[in-house]
């Protein structure tokens, strides 16, 4: 199998002021586009049977160093029920993912709207589109196979999404700073899962390579189009960034790292076992502070994370212990 790499970690580096240096990111970032993209059916193969979803293959099964993989309750469940929950629970952050990038998608699109002729960040925004299209297609393709009902987002988050959407026209700094809640825990959690050395399913290892590739870029644009933009807000709007990019933040981070209550419900779960592995967990809530802590730093560097809204980023278990 073919190692996926990412292409755009040195960026982080760049001058957001430097108007040349942006637009060079803008460019090369569209260029990986053009030279390092994946078609969900052109570039897995689905029917192999190397990649054939078996829902009793142990590989399945959460590790020892999983939240709920690390409570007694999960240790004691009959392995094949083990590995079925630890398959629908992919299954599950799939169609999470999916209908998150769909809110994406449609907020990058209002977000190109309001672009002028030539502007440089259409063509990019217009490809990262494209993209999660396809990133789309692999997750829903994956959940179909997968033989679990995942429902995803609940009618609440279905609700809110339409103010999130109008947030690319209205407000896209609140907008990429919802962007970077639901990428970078995701991302992390990823990378942690792939540096980790254990062994996989096939068509999961596949599926996470692509999507870190790609989601490098996409993070890198929404980063550095914020360091480029929010020294530029008015007062107020940095106060609504100030206090709405935290709420944002731990939403998303509790809902891409928890599972979701049809899961608990199916597989019926303890209130106890989830409320020890997730809730009172100090393990877990160390890893949802370590998996924002790009867009905690991109929050500092931009004036977003200081005195005034320090206390707020601490009650909503954001900042790592010091």
């Amino acid at each position: 199998m073919t190692t996926v790499v990412t292409t755009v970690d040195n960026e982080e580096a760049l001058d957001p002021r430097s108007t040349d240096a942006y637009l060079g990111l803008l460019s090369r970032l569209s260029h990986q586009s053009v030279v390092k993209h994946f078609d969900a059916y052109a570039d897995i193969a689905w029917d192999d049977p190397d990649f054939a979803i078996d829902p009793t293959d142990p590989r399945w099964e959460l590790s020892a160093d999983d939240p709920l993989g690390a409570t007694s309750w999960y240790q004691a469940l009959p392995q094949e029920q083990r590995a079925r929950l630890g398959l629908d629970l992919v299954a599950s952050k799939m169609k999470t993912g999916l209908q998150f990038e769909s809110i994406l998608k449609r907020g990058l699109l209002g977000f190109a709207a309001e672009l002028p002729n030539r502007s440089a960040e259409f063509r990019y925004v217009y490809h990262e589109v494209i993209e999660e299209a396809q990133h789309a297609l692999m997750f829903q393709e994956f959940v179909n196979r997968s033989g679990y009902e995942a429902s995803g987002l609940n009618r609440w988050d279905n609700l809110s999404a339409r103010r999130i959407i109008g947030l690319g026209r209205r407000f896209p700094s609140l907008f990429f700073i919802f962007v970077l809640g639901g990428e970078d825990p995701i991302d992390h959690m990823q990378r942690r899962v792939l540096r980790g050395g254990r062994e996989l399913p096939p068509i999961l290892e596949r599926i996470m390579r692509i999507h870190v590739t790609e989601e490098a870029r996409h993070l890198s644009f929404a980063r550095h189009y914020l360091k480029r933009t929010v020294p530029q807000l008015g007062p107020l709007r940095r106060v609504a960034l100030g206090v709405g990019g935290p709420l944002i933040l731990s939403q998303m981070a509790a809902m891409m790292m928890q599972p979701d209550r049809k899961i608990v419900r199916d597989h019926q779960i303890p209130d106890d076992v989830v409320r020890a592995a997730y809730r009172d967990n100090p393990a877990h809530r160390a890893e949802v502070t370590a998996s924002l802590r790009k867009v905690r730093q991109l929050c500092t560097d931009v004036g977003l994370l200081g005195p005034r809204y320090y206390a707020l980023w601490r009650r909503l278990g954001l900042i790592e212990p010091a």
